[in-house]
């Protein structure tokens, strides 16, 4: 089954908000066998709509449409599939039930004649119910192609999409199996490990389509393959997978679907009933977000000092004045004293610090745009190094998170190895 989606909205084609929902959606359709061949953005425009409704009806079995079904006026989506479809609004007691319901319970307010609008759908199209919000999402076809128009708010999205759009085509359709397994590598370019695993890659299986997707650091190697048994392909993807493994152990995080190296890393520390904390000055509080973002890290993430003025160096952390003029702000020696004295400051069983010059500018330190000094400090010692990640701010930043998430990784499991 071929999918295009579509986007719809001035604020995602002027950049206000980034389209996160195409991303769900093609890894929600991928799961079940369904193949995202197109992905189109288009404008609060009626022309715009048509055109692109038209195009997707010639080429897709199966088009998904967000945005546009808000209750104001800019919101066009719904009179203009009304028009493609030579169809038109009426009112669905249901949906106007929910929305009812939905105010007396969350939203306390009046309900305005545009509220239940919202209530107002295609008279062709069969309603998938929005548990989140009053859009609901609608089911409709033409030319044996299905349509399905939902809202643009992403959790209101996902929840039609998982509750009601998923298992209907499941049920409705005979999907093949689509297996993706990504497998997450650190510390090696993309081009040294293509010509590490060349051999294995030249006799993969025909099927098996290998995919490289480098990121700030981190390349993740994705195997793909699809059939209608799905016994048969799935063992096809896990026996390439057994036969790379070993080419790669050193540099092998995980698998991208089971886990993160972030959750990793606090699976390993919650183990040990260890603990970590994070000094970072160039780095901004990335590393402690990354860390936050997932449940969970209250177990194992104690605090993160955010650095970044010289004088909170020396004031909060007791850093040598002298000592930071003597060798830069930016040095291996400022590093090492930022992880022992976070380590110690927070009591925590490791501590990594970041100090550096992102850019665009040479300020205080001495050393160029792109120079990153780490320091990691662990039950067994104080680890420093440096590092020269380009001139770009955000390349800079991003880079230095992954890389010590990286260093941190590997210094758990050394210490886990000497323990066995």
């Amino acid at each position: 089954m071929r999918a295009e989606i579509i986007t719809i909205g001035d604020e995602i084609l002027i950049g206000q908000i980034v389209d996160s929902n195409s991303a769900y959606l093609g890894k929600s359709l991928s799961k079940i066998g369904v193949e995202v061949k197109y992905i189109t953005s288009i404008g609060d425009d009626r022309t715009a709509i048509l055109a692109a409704l038209k195009l997707a009806n010639s080429r897709a079995d199966l088009v998904l449409i967000t945005g546009g079904l808000g209750p104001t006026k800019d919101d066009i989506t719904k009179k203009t599939l009304a028009e493609f479809f030579h169809d038109k609004l009426v009112l669905n007691q249901k949906v106007l039930s929910h929305i009812e319901d939905l105010w007396k319970s969350f939203i306390k307010q009046p309900l305005l004649q545009v509220n239940k609008d919202q209530a107002m759908v295609l008279s062709k199209a069969e309603i998938l119910t929005n548990q989140n919000g009053s859009a609901p999402g609608m089911w409709i076809e033409k030319d044996q192609t299905v349509f399905v128009s939902m809202p643009g708010v992403p959790y209101e999205m996902k929840s039609i999409v998982s509750m009601e759009l998923l298992p209907r085509l499941i049920q409705q359709f005979q999907l093949p199996i689509i297996v993706n397994k990504t497998l997450l590598t650190q510390g090696l370019g993309e081009s040294m490990i293509a010509e590490r695993i060349a051999d294995w890659e030249n006799q993969l299986d025909p099927s098996i389509k290998l995919a490289y997707l480098p990121n700030l650091g981190r390349v993740r190697l994705r195997l793909s393959s699809t059939h209608l048994d799905k016994q048969l392909v799935e063992l096809k993807v896990q026996r390439a997978i057994d036969d790379l493994l070993p080419l790669i152990q050193d540099i092998f995080v995980g698998f991208e679907d089971d886990q993160s190296i972030e959750t990793i890393i606090g699976e390993l520390l919650v183990k040990k009933n260890q603990t970590l904390s994070l000094a970072e000055s160039c780095t901004g509080g990335a590393i402690a977000e990354r860390l936050t973002s997932f449940p969970g890290s209250s177990r194992y993430f104690i605090a993160s000092l955010v650095s970044y003025a010289t004088a909170i160096k020396e004031q909060v952390l007791g850093i040598d004045g002298q000592l930071i003029k003597k060798h830069g702000v930016v040095s291996e020696e400022v590093a090492i004293l930022m992880a022992t004295r976070a380590k110690a400051l927070f009591k925590s069983d490791y501590a990594i610090s970041t100090t550096g010059n992102a850019g665009p500018t040479t300020s205080e330190g001495r050393e160029p745009v792109g120079t990153v000094c780490m320091a990691l400090a662990s039950p067994t010692g104080i680890y420093s190094h440096t590092f020269q990640f380009g001139t770009s701010r955000e390349r800079v930043i991003n880079k230095a998170v992954n890389k010590a998430f990286e260093l941190l990784y590997n210094e758990l499991l050394k210490n886990a190895s000497k323990e066995v």
